[in-house]
């Protein structure tokens, strides 16, 4: 088989430069790994070693195939060492000045058809290559961590690039397991990029006082339903394990190198954990706190029954009938008329827009909004969510968690919100990636697949979309809109397009 590399370099022996040296060690290359500090290097092959003697122990790999991997994994102590090498992989601190002045030095140390790629995961390729005098074989090639477990890896056309080292890298990473996925050189590439909507609008959630951190975990971990699976980590579960000195840094980083694009703007709320140093997990304190690593969540309040339930008047809408038999299996009455009864609760089943809106025409005080974004039935789902308006009062919520709480599943009770919280951060997490598609960054495909991968989803975003229906997602969107005025809420016309044509987020355009 024709290989597109003879020899790779590392530049970086830190976590990423491990792991990259790991994988293409394994895959059958050879790997020279460098960095500036000796003792680093050292760190390194010792982790190798370590790794390589864990796989074997465990049944990955033979002791002959773990040996002959390790053996592929030389040193250098200076760049020059890196002369014969075709591929140089650059994995250095996340600074500009650095990784440009690295590439000149890599550009007079390599041959003139050697490949230079960054594993930059926030910096501009094109800003690294404009310091180098042959930019044309400058690209990104941005692994995930762990590197070998994380079969995704995004390969970067800068506006220089050339089509050879992008075939060639595409090339490599197949041959390593890696699923490779073609990005233009935009800030947070692919997977950065598509991560602005869950983590930024669960905090917008917090933020606006709908609800606290452990209930915004709870629902997306178990209302949301994807072929029978949510989201493995809850967003802020996710941003104490990645650290918020990691992941603040990045979000004022894509929403600057937007321009203050809306849909990105960052927290006040992550602004002050940040400046308190509550990082998460590594610091002790984040969204949750930590005791001997061990993560302390509140106990979750049950909901007792009233001494009476008020029969439930369910206004009209696509869910009326599915929920009337909910209430009734759930041993509810319901009652009938155009209108309700003085006396009874008024059910909405709102889409983007808050209780309130829904409202309308009914006595507040009596509204409760329940989500059916996904499954709710009778003994259909682990969680049910419900909001009341500004005005519903304590006893009808009550009545309405207690009643829905009936079959063993979990309810959750919000303060009045557009979109409860399901359905506003899985429809912005669909209307990033769709904006993604429209910019022509990747093709659908890629995006789906880079996203699912790097960020662990239940499904691609754009099969998220598919699945819930882009016309679904684009009322949602609009209904958030039209409540708060916010511009970050608007769908993108490539996603308006795909709804208005009944067309899957995953064609591609024929032109």
């Amino acid at each position: 088989m024709n290989r597109p590399f003879r020899r790779i370099a590392v530049v970086g022996a830190g976590a990423m430069g491990r792991g990259i040296a790991q994988l293409f060690a394994q895959s059958g290359f050879d790997v020279v790994v460098h960095d500036t500090r000796s003792e680093a290097i050292d760190a390194a092959l010792a982790y190798l070693r370590s790794t390589f003697d864990r796989l074997a122990e465990r049944g990955k790999m033979s002791a002959d195939e773990a040996h002959a991997g390790l053996a592929r994994v030389t040193r250098s102590d200076s760049l020059d060492g890196l002369a014969g090498c075709d591929l140089v992989i650059e994995a250095v601190v996340e600074r500009l000045d650095v990784k440009q002045a690295l590439f000149g030095q890599l550009e007079a140390v390599c041959a003139p058809d050697a490949v230079l790629a960054t594993n930059t995961s926030s910096l501009s390729v094109t800003a690294i290559a404009s310091a180098c005098k042959h930019p044309g074989r400058i690209t990104g090639y941005h692994f995930f961590n762990p590197v070998p477990l994380m079969k995704v890896v995004e390969v970067v056309r800068g506006a220089a690039t050339e089509d050879g080292p992008i075939a060639r890298l595409v090339e490599l990473a197949r041959i390593a397991g890696h699923r490779p996925v073609v990005t233009r050189d935009y800030p947070g590439f692919i997977v950065n990029h598509a991560g602005r909507a869950y983590g930024p609008e669960s905090i917008r959630v917090v933020s606006e006082g709908v609800a606290d951190p452990v209930t915004v975990d709870r629902i997306l971990r178990e209302q949301v339903s994807f072929d029978g699976k949510g989201f493995k980590l809850g967003p802020f579960e996710l941003l104490d394990l990645t650290g918020l000195d990691v992941s603040h840094p990045v979000m004022e980083s894509i929403y600057r190198q937007f321009y203050d694009e809306p849909r990105f703007r960052p927290s006040v709320l992550t602004a002050q954990h940040y400046a308190a140093g509550w990082y998460g997990r590594k610091t002790g304190m984040g969204f949750y706190r930590y005791e001997n690593g061990e993560q302390q969540v509140p106990e979750e309040a049950s909901h007792p029954e009233p001494d009476a339930l008020p029969r439930v008047w369910i206004a009209p809408g696509p869910a009326a009938a599915a929920l009337g038999e909910l209430v009734e299996a759930l041993g509810g009455a319901t009652a009938g008329g155009a209108t309700p009864a003085d006396d009874a609760m008024v059910l909405v089943a709102p889409l983007g827009i808050d209780a309130t809106t829904a409202a309308e025409g009914y006595d507040a005080r009596r509204v409760v909004a329940i989500d059916t974004l996904f499954p709710y039935g009778h003994r259909a789902c682990k969680r049910r969510v419900i909001m009341g308006t500004p005005a519903t009062t304590p006893a009808m919520l009550a009545a309405a968690a207690a009643l829905f709480a009936r079959d063993g599943a979990r309810v959750s009770v919000l303060r009045d919100s557009a979109g409860f919280i399901a359905q506003r951060v899985v429809a912005m997490i669909v209307s990033v990636a769709a904006d993604i598609a429209q910019q022509r960054i990747a093709s659908a495909a890629d995006i789906d697949e880079a996203v699912r991968i790097g960020l662990g989803y239940p499904v691609g975003p754009l099969t998220m979309g598919d699945r819930l229906g882009p016309a679904t997602v684009v009322e949602i969107l609009r209904g958030m809109a039209r409540v708060t005025g916010d511009p970050r809420c608007r769908p993108s016309l490539w996603l308006q397009r795909r709804a208005q044509l009944g067309l899957s987020l995953l064609h591609e355009d024929n032109t």
